[in-house]
């Protein structure tokens, strides 16, 4: 009889420790199904600040049985590991897809920077030059016909006038401008890089764009990794757009975005990227960018800048 109840109860812990060992791994499993899930909703949504998606891993439809404790818990991690499971999965595609898209569009976007140079290239007055003999001494007002031409003169239809005076690229800035520059405080905390910021900002704001853009550019030069940096490129971005500059703001806003997509203006960078593709007509390259911002921050997509972001589809036409 004592040897009976022996048997019995040895089964019975084996049976025990089987139980805890099992409960034990499964609690393995979804400690390391919940962390991989937090870093793939990390990718899926850069501006979720760290929140956790639960699954829904309970059918309301299916009545739970009434079983002991022991069993209903090795159920209860059973059935979260299997949505986990399936969780993680669709995340990792949307992970892919998100990647897949943007590959897209950073090239497109490559394509049309390269289009933009060639179009700038093409429209651009070209030179003509001037040999050395004539710029040692004195040339008549017109060169005689029958002198020969050197090989670096471009000939044109009209007299070439020898005491033409070069046109300047750049026009220079009246003095009522220079006093109405010099009249924007600059501020002196001793934050390099919050002056520079501010700084531009009252320029950008007072459409001094140009003094805005020289600004911010050698403030982002000198601290690019500043953890504000975000907010500068995508002021700087502004700055551009708004002096009727989109092609050097769609870079500009792209490489903000691209950058740093965890930035506090990656989204504002991605909805004015797509407003600078509109100006250039780029309606397609557009939507794809009002795209991105909604499916990355959801949130703010459809909080603080939805107005905005409607405007902007509506301006591209976007279906």
């Amino acid at each position: 009889m004592n040897f009976r109840l022996a048997l019995l109860s040895g089964a019975a812990f084996a049976l025990s420790a089987s139980a805890v060992a099992q409960d034990a791994n499964i609690d393995g499993r979804v400690g390391k199904l919940e962390k991989e899930m937090r870093a793939v909703q990390r990718q899926v949504f850069p501006a979720g600040a760290g929140k956790f998606i639960a699954p829904d891993i309970q059918s309301p439809t299916i009545a739970q049985p009434e079983t002991p404790s022991t069993t209903s818990a090795t159920s209860d991690l059973l059935v979260r590991v299997d949505a986990l499971e399936a969780q993680l999965a669709t995340l990792t595609g949307q992970v892919e897809q998100q990647g897949n898209n943007m590959r897209g569009l950073e090239a497109r976007l490559k394509i049309l920077e390269a289009q933009l140079a060639s179009a700038q290239l093409a429209s651009a007055p070209q030179e003509t030059a001037v040999p050395a003999i004539a710029q040692a001494t004195t040339a008549p007002s017109v060169l005689p016909a029958a002198a020969p031409v050197p090989a670096a003169v471009t000939v044109k239809p009209k007299p070439v006038v020898a005491a033409a005076k070069p046109v300047a690229t750049t026009a220079k800035p009246s003095a009522a401008r220079v006093a109405a520059v010099a009249a924007i405080e600059r501020p002196a905390t001793g934050d390099a890089f919050e002056d520079g910021y501010t700084y531009g900002f009252r320029l950008w704001e007072a459409k001094f764009y140009p003094e805005a853009q020289a600004t911010l550019e050698e403030t982002l030069k000198t601290y690019p990794k500043h953890r504000r940096a975000s907010f500068l490129r995508n002021l700087l971005g502004r700055a551009w757009l708004d002096d009727k500059k989109p092609a050097t703001a769609v870079k500009i806003f792209y490489d903000n975005y691209k950058a740093d997509p965890r930035g506090e203006r990656a989204p504002d960078s991605l909805l004015f990227l797509g407003s600078a593709l509109t100006d250039l007509g780029k309606t397609a390259e557009a939507c794809e960018a009002f795209g991105e911002l909604s499916r990355a921050y959801q949130d703010i997509a459809t909080g603080r800048l939805a107005d905005r972001v409607t405007a902007g589809k509506t301006r591209a036409k976007c279906k």
